[in-house]
């Protein structure tokens, strides 16, 4: 998978998997991470998929209706990936923390819904539930941070609030961050998604 890998200046920190949204590369998401953790490494990762020329991490078969089959096969690649990017790079492969956009979020969703072991937590900004009637691994020691817009016209409220109760009933330990906004990914939203990492992952420092 296309990529790019930064060595972050303390490896005892999460290595950063950043995942871009619908038509973004793995360039878009790099000044998040400066925000939410400088000292870490990065793997931003540009999706496989192409949609009219954009990329994205998994096929679609219509706005808010998902390729499941797909969905399933790129979850997969993904995952199979972050091992060889691991042993290539000598990052610690149980501590990788997912900051995903839209699709980005949604596959990083989608990593937490079939792999137990894939992500250590997850900043999901803006994600919709990427399957259901699916039985969840235990994600006991997982932290998620959820961010969404009360007037998100292309992922509602409903979705977001699914995808906690999904990941709460999984023992996973869920932070939900609301913004008054729409689908676009605002300075406020990742504001809150810093203070939950620093409190998270680094103690509150």
């Amino acid at each position: 998978m296309k990529h790019i890998f930064q060595k972050g200046k303390d490896s005892s920190r999460p290595t950063l998997l950043l995942l871009h949204g619908t038509g973004g590369n793995e360039l878009d998401l790099l000044p998040l991470a400066g925000m939410i953790d400088d000292r870490a490494s990065i793997l931003s990762v540009r999706g496989n998929v192409l949609e009219n020329g954009m990329p994205r991490f998994f096929r679609r078969l219509a706005e808010g209706v998902f390729d499941i089959e797909d969905l399933i096969y790129r979850t997969k690649e993904l995952n199979d990936f972050l091992d060889e990017a691991a042993q290539k790079y000598e990052f610690d492969r149980n501590a990788i923390l997912a900051i995903g956009y839209s699709n980005g979020a949604n596959i990083a969703a989608s990593l937490l819904f079939h792999y137990q072991n894939a992500l250590s937590g997850a900043i999901l900004h803006h994600p919709m539930v990427p399957r259901r009637g699916i039985d969840l691994p235990d994600l006991s020691g997982k932290a998620v941070f959820i961010s969404a817009g009360t007037n998100d016209p292309i992922c509602p409220q409903e979705e977001s609030i699914e995808l906690e109760s999904l990941l709460t009933q999984a023992n996973a330990k869920v932070e939900m961050h609301w913004e008054n906004r729409g689908h676009q990914l605002t300075i406020d939203e990742v504001n809150a998604a810093a203070a939950w990492y620093k409190e998270t992952y680094l103690g509150g420092k």
